[in-house]
């Protein structure tokens, strides 16, 4: 998973509340398996019209929201489903963070799983950072994990609160996997042991599944 620390970049302006994960990636979508290829499919609905073509009056089809890594929206993003293709199809075009006062709680959590930043900030604050958005590339946002603050394009800075753990997650680049992993000369040592005292029990083998 990438490393979160530091990013400046472009923010899209998303002014709606209730964006629900079949929004953000459309169920006849989340047949593949793969994190990777579902970015094209972001928002499709919105995106696309029924022959496929772009809209050009959607803000992620337009310069320079079509390279945008954060997205500032409102309360209750990533409702309904708890696909966890949402977060991937997000990450897959590029978005790091999503910045909004409220988030469903499925989708919250998957979105630290899967390497992208949730920051949960009033509304009048998200006001703020949405009227910023407006102006394109003249006016990056900034937003620092490790110090926990978003830095509009005039330098004031806002803090946020993130979960300490969840923070060391993002800064380090770990998943559960990665995780688990750092602690694979233990659980091989635990293993021969076991091995050892209960000879008779099936051997695991460290990220086999089984």
């Amino acid at each position: 998973m990438q490393k979160f620390t530091t990013l400046t970049a472009v923010a899209a302006p998303m002014p709606n509340e209730n964006i629900d994960t079949d929004q953000i990636i459309p169920a006849r979508f989340l047949k593949t398996i793969q994190r990777t290829g579902l970015g094209k499919f972001a928002f499709a609905a919105q995106r696309y019209d029924a022959d496929g073509q772009e809209r050009p009056d959607f803000v992620l089809n337009r310069e320079p929201y079509r390279h945008a890594e954060i997205l500032v929206t409102y309360d209750n993003f990533g409702c309904g489903s708890s696909r966890e293709h949402a977060p991937w199809a997000l990450l897959d075009f590029g978005v790091r963070c999503v910045i909004a006062p409220s988030f469903a709680d499925i989708f919250y959590n998957n979105c630290f799983k899967n390497g992208i930043l949730p920051i949960q900030l009033p509304r009048e604050i998200c006001d703020a950072l949405m009227s910023d958005a407006t102006m394109g590339a003249n006016a990056r946002l900034t937003v620092d994990l490790e110090r926990q603050v978003v830095v509009r394009p005039d330098g004031e800075e806002i803090p946020f609160v993130v979960d300490p753990f969840r923070r060391h997650m993002l800064i380090e680049g770990l998943d559960d996997i990665a995780l688990t992993l750092r602690h694979e000369g233990d659980i091989s040592a635990y293993e021969s042991e076991r091995a050892k005292e209960k000879p008779w029990m099936p051997k695991i083998v460290l990220g086999s599944g089984s």
